[in-house]
């Protein structure tokens, strides 16, 4: 069995290579500008998770539907359980998202697209710190998968 050199340093003998080779590394000021915004989108979706929790605790709704028995207002009852759910659903998925992020800003591979390998771009970044794909990868993924987010009847 033939052992691959997984440490073999960058050469520009392929298109790959040269592209990571040139990708733009930020300065440890913008790391710590980038860490800041991570924290602050963290502070912003914590306060979100919470103040969703706290709204689904809320029983308005649902003895509504209750003390009622009338068809409309379960139905008004279930779809705002189903969006609560969904809400939370959302809030896990971006906190999986900002523990990525954190990951790959401490790897150095934060300003990288996962579709092209080109850089994300730092004002990008500190807009949307999360931000996976830069402008024109994510542009053609919100028109590949769009159809995807909406909802059906």
């Amino acid at each position: 069995m033939t052992q691959i050199n997984q440490f073999r340093p960058l050469s520009p003998d392929n298109e790959t290579n040269r592209k990571a080779m040139n990708m733009t590394q930020f300065t440890q000021l913008q790391n710590a500008g980038l860490a800041h915004r991570l924290g602050e989108f963290e502070r912003r979706l914590r306060d979100d998770i919470r103040a969703t929790l706290l709204q689904s605790g809320d029983q308005k709704y649902l003895d509504l539907a209750g003390m009622v028995h009338d068809l409309g207002d379960e139905a008004v009852a279930n779809e705002l359980i189903e969006l609560d759910d969904a809400l939370i659903e959302r809030h896990v998925q971006e906190l999986r998202a900002l523990e990525a992020a954190r990951r790959r800003l401490a790897d150095g591979r934060i300003n990288r697209c996962i579709e092209c390998n080109n850089d994300i771009g730092y004002e990008r970044l500190l807009a949307y710190p999360v931000a996976v794909r830069c402008v024109v990868c994510q542009g053609q993924h919100e028109k590949t998968y769009a159809h995807e987010a909406m909802p059906r009847m």
